[in-house]
């Protein structure tokens, strides 16, 4: 282990291979351009296809297609703050985090991600990263709980009259919210603090899964891409705080399919029993157990998805006795769903735009990366993630919003730039590192989003 991080740290430092055709060509960079053409025509034809419906009438109810929001141009001096951040993390990340422990890097990987969504946010305002919670949402229903055994119970037969985020989820938020305010953690702050420190672990989570399946090379390169995650912009939503549960499950059952035993069944346990508060808390969500079975499979171990599957029944058991069934509330959800902006919004359209908002969401260096990934190990995260989006975005349940909605997805897809290890260039790696900042600043400054 200390042979190989000193390794990468000679590599971070400055070493650095000669193209293998010996032409100064990099052998890949014709690949890399293709990679980032596709990116581009992807969200360039869902833009001028959005204002071209938008200029007919067509009601997609958003302004800034394929993203939530409406576009408008800003540029004050606090931009100069996402910048400077930038910058100092794309020299210095990548060189830190070739040298330091790796519990040291997971926790200052979580810290720098946290910043950097601060960051952003600072283009609108001091109070940018709060304002968001102020809206109608899973607060503002928490705070009409009177009890919640008659809030369960009710819910489906109630949802109508919830905001629209209420309507869209399970009443797992809510009633967590309810119970923490109880103990007196509650309010905008603690909401903020919920949805940022989710964005955080779930970085972290995935991290931790991509060094189990893969090695700590491929994971130490991955992480600083992990920090400057352009998803960081819409991490001022509950489904931050969604993508850092739903990590933790992910990362249990990974690491169950890794051991042997009773440690391996009570990871499992603890992977299904994470799995089941993340079916409460979304919907769409159950999708990311694809990874735990991709890897399962892999690697020959059906007994973890038992106990997995064990330890999710208690959750359902628990709210189903309280008086909410998980299949009825998905049935009335989608109900209102198709009642709501939804019923109007062209599928056609947002099968293409959903998936345009999340390539913006996870930033041109992850298109590169993608196309680059050879490794076997982390195609099954990887792949499980992106098969996950496709059959989001085939089901029609998420039409628009989904750089909010799909963030639980874009840390395992980003774990594909794990792939630049393999160049052992760390110019490269700031290049696309650069760039990836890059893209996150522009959208921050050209688009009003409501997160």
């Amino acid at each position: 282990m200390v042979t190989t991080v000193v390794n990468d740290a000679r590599i971070a430092d400055g070493a650095s291979s000669q193209p293998a055709d010996g032409t100064g060509r990099h052998p890949r960079a014709g690949a890399a351009a293709v990679s980032v053409s596709c990116w581009l025509a992807l969200i360039a034809i869902a833009v001028v296809w959005g204002r071209h419906l938008l200029d007919r009438g067509v009601r997609l109810a958003i302004g800034a297609a394929p993203l939530s929001g409406r576009f408008g141009w800003r540029v004050s001096a606090d931009a100069l703050i996402p910048v400077a951040f930038a910058a100092t993390v794309v020299i210095v990340l990548p060189w830190i985090a070739a040298r330091v422990a790796w519990v040291q890097l997971v926790a200052l990987g979580g810290v720098l991600s946290i910043a950097w969504a601060a960051a952003l946010s600072r283009i609108d305002g001091s109070r940018a990263l709060f304002s968001p919670f102020y809206s109608p949402a899973y607060l503002q229903t928490a705070q009409t709980i009177h009890n919640p055994w008659v809030f369960l119970s009710q819910f489906v037969q109630r949802i109508h009259s919830y905001n629209s985020h209420a309507r869209g989820h399970p009443p797992g938020m809510e009633l967590l919210l309810w119970m923490t305010a109880r103990v007196g953690l509650a309010g905008v702050g603690w909401s903020t603090f919920l949805a940022i420190s989710g964005g955080a672990v779930a970085g972290a989570a995935a991290l931790i899964v991509l060094r189990e399946i893969a090695d700590e090379h491929q994971a130490r390169t991955a992480a600083p891409f992990v920090v400057l995650a352009p998803a960081a912009i819409w991490w001022s939503s509950g489904d931050a705080f969604f993508a850092g549960v739903s990590a933790c499950a992910v990362a249990a059952v990974v690491f169950a399919t890794g051991r042997e035993g009773h440690k391996s069944d009570r990871q499992a346990l603890l992977g299904g029993l994470l799995f089941g508060v993340t079916a409460f808390l979304s919907y769409g969500l159950v999708l990311l157990a694809l990874i735990p079975l991709g890897v399962a499979v892999s690697r020959r171990r059906v007994r973890p998805l038992v106990f997995a599957a064990f330890g999710v029944v208690p959750v359902f058991v628990a709210f189903r006795a309280a008086g909410f069934s998980w299949p009825a509330g998905l049935a009335a959800t989608r109900t209102q769903y198709w009642l709501g902006a939804a019923g109007g919004r062209p599928y056609n359209y947002f099968l293409l735009g959903d998936l345009a908002a999340f390539a913006l969401a996870i930033g041109p260096a992850a298109a590169v990366a993608i196309g680059r990934l050879r490794d076997r190990r982390v195609w099954m995260v990887v792949g499980g993630a992106v098969a996950a989006v496709v059959l989001a975005d085939v089901s029609g349940m998420s039409k628009a919003e989904v750089e909010r909605i799909w963030l639980p997805f874009v840390p395992w897809v980003l774990l594909a730039t794990s792939a630049f290890a393999a160049r052992r260039r760390p110019n490269d790696v700031r290049f696309w590192l650069g760039l990836q900042a890059a893209s996150a600043v522009f959208i921050e400054l050209a688009v009003r989003s409501p997160w």
